[in-house]
């Protein structure tokens, strides 16, 4: 079976996407994610949320350019946020605590990656925010290895949504802790974190 996982986090930004995730909608009835990296417009965005809904993605992860200071970018990504078919999750506009603040109204939920955030601390504080928001939570990596993804693991209790591959698509990996198997994590059986530099 080429296509084994439940999930799958496919990243667009072609001219071809929809076309892209049909093909692999005739593969797989697993669950979609989408990624398009800051690639489309907000015409895009909301023609292209139609139709993925249809083929069963369940969110879109940062379809449109952080807007930076931009008002009329600003009020774009608010349009979007209001008139997608698909939940839209903030990657590139959500680093640090202060941006949960401005991401309220204007994304469906936030990604928090702890390497650029701080660690599991500030994580926390994000999550708990963006819970008194109302707003859905995921858990990014960089692909990290399994020392971070082991930490970034403590925090699934709280999650809706987890992207922790980081240790599952290096080719040496520099640590042992958290496992998977078939979508599910499995935590280490030791202290803190679980997890420990190999030799």
């Amino acid at each position: 079976d080429l296509f084994p996982w439940p999930i799958y986090k496919i990243k667009l930004g072609t001219s071809e996407d929809i076309e892209i995730v049909k093909a692999l909608r005739q593969e797989t009835d697993a669950v979609f994610r989408i990624d398009a990296n800051c690639a489309w417009t907000l015409q895009e965005t909301i023609e292209n949320a139609q139709q993925l809904k249809a083929l069963g993605v369940e969110f879109l992860e940062q379809p449109m350019p952080d807007p930076g200071t931009d008002t009329k970018k600003w009020e774009e990504l608010k349009t979007a946020y209001t008139t997608s078919a698909l939940p839209i999750i903030a990657d590139e506009n959500c680093i640090v605590e202060a941006d949960v603040d401005k991401c309220k109204g204007y994304f469906h939920g936030i990604n928090i990656k702890l390497v650029k955030c701080g660690g599991l601390t500030p994580a926390l504080r994000m999550i708990k925010k963006a819970k008194n928001y109302k707003m859905k939570l995921m858990v990014g990596s960089m692909n990290e290895s399994t020392t971070g993804s082991s930490a970034a693991a403590h925090l699934l209790p709280y999650l809706d949504y987890i992207d922790l591959d980081g240790p599952l698509l290096q080719a040496q990996d520099t640590a042992s802790g958290i496992r998977f198997d078939q979508g599910k994590i499995l935590y280490a059986d030791r202290p803190g974190t679980g997890a420990v530099l190999l030799k």
